[in-house]
């Protein structure tokens, strides 16, 4: 970190959801009025993934994309290797090293804890804390009803809307497109098979209206079927395909984001290919109504 004057709040700040950009913004207006810069101390993983791998969640963003779209609000983004030397500081130790870095204030949210002891501390023990340590804290607004686990517990649900009301944006996923069966071909509707890792989160299976914003950047409207396309494959593995109507183009080994919009209907057992196509066929029509 930069050793200036600073004021900083510190989290995962996974999605960067309105619950976050409410912190941010009331750390930057108090930054503002003290003549503080602000800047966000986050993580290249999940804490869990360290403390407690088996409760680890997954990624509403990767640690990328999150920390571009932190930069994108106006804070200094300052991202640390969660380690276990990491893990063992108290929240007392936090602050002391924070306060030797140049900050002078700490904001902390609702159920924002740093420090191995964190959650044992109530807001008061981070306030007694922070003047044992030559360092303000204050506390953040809360923004009820919005947080990253909400917003996994959402997209868990297929409710890709709600998800999207947390965030402020539509939910997106990116990926590489690889090569499947190719299923989609034979039944005339070719998709694009995207590989988005192990990491983030999959909205529930079932069928989506998404844009697609592609390589090059150009958004186009797609259906996406999250599944194990029970209709076609006995399998059991889960896979994120996109139907762009009128798209030709290669896609192959390249990067796509899929941006969910609404969910069109649950994932089903068709009894022919045939049925199978009419319903493709009907996704399609609903996507291009709105």
């Amino acid at each position: 970190m930069q050793k200036n004057r600073k004021i900083v709040t510190t989290g995962t700040f996974d999605g960067v959801h309105k619950g976050h950009r409410e912190v941010l913004d009331f750390m930057k207006e108090r930054g503002a009025a003290l003549g503080l810069s602000p800047a966000v101390v986050t993580f290249d993983r999940h804490p869990l993934e360290v403390i407690s791998p088996e409760r680890a969640p997954k990624l509403l963003m990767t640690p990328d994309d999150r920390d571009a779209a932190l930069s994108s609000l106006g804070v200094e983004v300052v991202r640390l290797a969660f380690d276990e030397s990491l893990r063992r500081l108290t929240a007392a130790q936090w602050l002391r090293r924070m306060h030797r870095a140049g900050v002078e204030e700490v904001v902390v949210g609702y159920d924002n804890t740093f420090g191995c002891d964190g959650r044992s501390l109530r807001m008061e023990d981070y306030f007694r804390l922070g003047r044992a340590e030559g360092i303000a804290v204050e506390e953040a607004p809360l923004l009820p009803g919005v947080s990253s686990t909400l917003v996994r517990d959402a997209l868990a649900q297929g409710r890709v809307e709600d998800a999207a009301r947390m965030l402020g944006r539509p939910y997106v996923l990116t990926g590489t497109v690889v090569h499947g069966r190719h299923l989609g071909h034979k039944l005339g509707f070719p998709t694009a098979n995207v590989d988005c890792g192990s990491r983030l989160a999959i909205p529930a299976p079932g069928v989506y209206a998404a844009d697609v914003v592609l390589p090059y950047g150009a958004l186009r409207k797609a259906v996406v079927n999250i599944g194990s396309r029970p209709t076609v494959d006995n399998g059991s593995d889960i896979s994120v395909e996109a139907h762009i109507p009128g798209f030709s183009g290669d896609l192959y080994g390249k990067t796509v984001s899929l941006r969910f919009l609404r969910r069109l209907r649950d994932e089903h057992r068709f009894g022919s290919l045939d049925e199978l196509q009419a319903a493709i066929r009907a996704d399609i029509e609903a996507l291009q109504r709105n």
